[in-house]
């Protein structure tokens, strides 16, 4: 696992459509000027709040943010994603684009047309596509990498065993393989074995850990404040999350953040990095952003780890 310097990474998923164009600039250019690096968005983004039907709206945001910050691309790593762009609108998930090559190549020349940039830095494959062969999925992105299209690759709510297959088929096709990982984490965990009502959602795993710690990949965080749920009274935890161990982590996590003078989010995005996972963070408000950055700042010692080990 790639642990040597974890960072906030932004989320841009609704930029452009639930985030208007001037709270979005703002909150990329306090993203930029306070040291953040990642931005994390997706073809897909977001079909479901675009009277169009059909995602580009997030990269379209960013793409055009971009131009109007000469050298700022200098700056900042773009990561997206293909699999769930719908080709036709208002129908997914039977028209969402998949994982063929042919989808592959023609949804990063897409992205790349939004962004009005020559390539991103890293390609992700958003979820499975089963009814394609894996070997041709990897092949595409392997493609996309020895072009400079992307710089690296990696995927998106993957089970560990198909990962690993695909970087054997990487090394085997003399690709460049998958070096990461992007799945749903947070400190607070939902009951075990009870499926989460995003659909799509991929909780990290203990293998995922293994593999990524034995391999050197890194690991992304999706979903790592909850919605904001840690500190907003009326965005309560969805019922999945109803269970002991949940109200053991919470008094926890007040304690350390009392005691270290940061707010519960911080604490969290600070356990989070401490593993070596880069928590992926949306924002709607420059606050948001500034408040997230500043996790960087919190040091949890063994002892805090321990603590909240002991209540999970």
């Amino acid at each position: 696992m790639n642990t040597s310097d974890p960072r906030i990474v932004l989320g841009t998923m609704d930029f452009g459509t639930r985030v208007e164009p001037d709270r979005a600039f703002a909150i990329l250019d306090s993203f930029v000027d306070s040291g953040g690096v990642w931005l994390d968005t997706a073809n897909c983004y977001s079909f479901w709040s675009d009277p169009a039907g059909v995602g580009g709206a997030s990269e379209r945001l960013i793409g055009a943010w971009l131009r109007s910050r000469p050298g700022v691309r200098d700056s900042v790593r773009i990561a997206t994603k293909v699999r769930h762009n719908p080709l036709v609108p208002h129908s997914w998930p039977d028209s969402a684009e998949g994982l063929s090559a042919r989808a592959i190549h023609a949804g990063v020349v897409d992205s790349l047309d939004r962004l009005g940039v020559d390539h991103v830095d890293l390609l992700w494959a958003h979820a499975e596509d089963r009814s394609v062969p894996l070997e041709e999925t990897v092949g595409a992105f392997g493609a996309l990498v020895t072009k400079g299209t992307a710089l690296r690759v990696g995927a998106a709510n993957h089970a560990a065993w198909r990962v690993e297959r695909a970087r054997s088929l990487a090394r085997e096709q003399g690709v460049e393989p998958w070096t990461a990982l992007q799945v749903r984490h947070s400190l607070v965990q939902p009951r075990p074995s009870t499926p989460v009502a995003e659909a799509g959602h991929r909780m990290l795993t203990a293998e995922d850990l293994d593999l990524a710690r034995s391999e050197g990949l890194s690991v992304w965080a999706y979903s790592s404040l909850l919605w904001g749920s840690y500190v907003r009274a009326d965005k309560p935890l969805p019922e999945t999350y109803d269970h002991p161990g949940t109200a053991r982590v919470l008094a926890v996590l007040r304690e350390v953040a009392a005691e270290l003078s940061a707010t519960a989010n911080q604490v969290v995005l600070a356990w989070l990095m401490r593993q070596g996972i880069d928590p992926i963070v949306g924002a709607s408000r420059v606050e948001h952003i500034e408040e997230a950055l500043a996790a960087h700042r919190v040091r949890l010692g063994d002892e805090h780890l321990a603590r909240f080990a002991r209540a999970r």
